[in-house]
């Protein structure tokens, strides 16, 4: 398998770290799309949101957000979680990951 995320996982490729645990590795985005881009991923190979079967990684990842968001400074003034899952929703890397993004007013959803 080649996921870029279990690369970054493995250290075999580079990443900005901000959070990492047992369980769940943040890092900055290399494509960001607000000031405050931080991708959060579970250590494990989870491809979708589909096939979350240990739902403590999602707990875990959860927690890590609030304690970055928090060491970020963006915790009060908000930030965005987004989670792709398939393609119809863009999801391109097919390593489970969630969006923090923050450090401006975000726009609407086109939801």
């Amino acid at each position: 398998m080649d996921c870029v995320f279990c690369n970054i996982v493995e250290g075999k490729l580079p990443a900005k770290k901000v959070f990492e645990n047992d369980r769940v590795l943040a890092f900055h985005d290399i494509q960001p799309a607000a000031p405050v881009h931080i991708l959060f991923i579970p250590k494990k190979h989870v491809p979708t949101m589909n096939d979350v079967t240990d739902f403590a990684d999602i707990t875990a990842i959860h927690q890590a957000i609030q304690q970055v968001a928090k060491e970020l400074g963006v915790a009060e003034s908000g930030y965005r979680i987004i989670n792709n899952c398939n393609a119809d929703s863009g999801q391109v890397v097919f390593h489970l990951h969630y969006h923090m993004l923050a450090g401006e007013k975000l726009g609407p959803l086109n939801a």
